[in-house]
C-alpha cells in the first residue's frame, strides 16, 4: 500500500516527538496508544511508550512517564509534551481512516536496528477479556520481554491466561508498517551529551574524586618545592605539575 505524503510527515513527526522527549542515548523505543469508541460511545484511549537506553550491556526498559523525575524536568511541561505525541497519533488515526476506511483501534510503534515499524490492531477492546492493566501487561511481555521469573503470582497467571486463550489467533488481522531511518543527531528536552545515567554519575563522581586527590597531592608537593627553592630567582615553567621553580643564575 502506497503511503500518502500526509501520513509520511505524520509519521516523521511521532519519530521527531519521541526523540526529542527521550533525554538520553537510547537504542530502543517501543509505544502503544489506543483510540476507540467506548460502551457509551465516547472516544477513549490511552498511551505508553518505554525505552532501553544505550549500553554495551543490555539495560532495563525505562518507562516514559519516569522521565520527569529522573531528569529533573518541569511535569507541566512534560505533560504538554506527552498530550501532543498523543494528538499526533490521533491525527495519524484520521489520516489512516480517509486512506483505508478502517479505523484501528490500537497500535504499537517501535524504533530498533535503524526501522520505524507500526502495527495497527483493529480488536474490539471493548468486548476483550483483558483490562486495561492486564493489557499492559502483555503488551509489556510482548515487546519488552519480560522474565516471567521476575513477575508476581498475580501478573503469572495473567500472562499464562493470556497464552493459554491464543488470543492473537483470534485477532483481526494487523496492518504493518516499516521504514528504515537514519541515525542523526537531534534536539532533546535536554542536552543529552551533558545528562548521565546513574552509572555514568558514579563512575564520573569517581573520577573527580581521584583527580581531586591528585590536585591536593601536587598542590602539597608544589608548596614543598617552593619552600625549598623559595630563594632562588630565576623562573623557569614546568608543565607537568604545573609549577614556576626559580633556579639560580649563573
Amino acid at each position: 500500500m502506497v503511503e500518502s505524503s500526509d501520513e509520511r510527515a505524520i509519521y516523521l513527526d511521532i519519530q521527531k516527538k519521541l526523540y526529542y522527549i527521550i533525554p538520553e542515548k537510547w537504542d530502543n523505543i517501543y509505544l502503544y496508544a489506543s483510540i476507540f469508541e467506548s460502551q457509551n460511545k465516547r472516544l477513549t484511549g490511552e498511551m505508553y511508550f518505554y525505552y532501553i537506553p544505550k549500553g554495551i550491556i543490555k539495560k532495563k526498559a525505562i518507562n516514559g512517564y519516569e522521565i520527569p523525575n529522573a531528569f529533573n524536568i518541569d511535569d507541566e511541561e512534560y505533560s504538554r509534551l506527552i498530550t501532543e505525541l498523543y494528538n499526533s497519533i490521533k491525527k495519524l488515526r484520521n489520516i489512516w481512516f480517509k486512506k483505508t476506511h478502517k479505523k484501528w483501534t490500537n497500535l504499537t510503534i517501535s524504533i530498533e536496528n535503524f526501522k520505524f515499524k507500526v502495527e495497527y490492531d483493529y480488536q474490539n477492546l471493548n468486548d476483550i477479556e483483558f483490562d486495561s492493566y492486564e493489557r499492559h501487561l502483555i503488551w509489556r511481555y510482548i515487546y519488552l520481554k519480560l522474565d516471567l521469573n521476575l513477575l508476581s503470582k498475580k501478573d503469572k497467571k495473567i500472562i499464562q491466561r493470556y497464552i493459554d486463550s491464543n488470543i492473537r489467533a483470534k485477532l483481526p488481522k494487523r496492518d504493518i508498517y516499516i521504514e528504515g531511518i537514519y541515525e542523526k543527531p537531534v534536539k532533546n528536552i535536554v542536552d543529552f551529551e551533558k545528562t548521565l545515567s546513574v552509572d555514568e554519575a558514579i563512575a564520573q563522581s569517581e573520577t573527580e574524586y581521584i583527580k581531586e586527590k591528585k590536585k591536593h597531592y601536587l598542590f602539597g608537593k608544589r608548596k614543598l618545592i617552593n619552600d625549598i627553592i623559595e630563594d632562588e630567582e630565576e623562573i623557569v615553567n614546568n608543565q607537568i605539575l604545573n609549577w614556576n621553580k626559580k633556579q639560580n643564575k649563573k
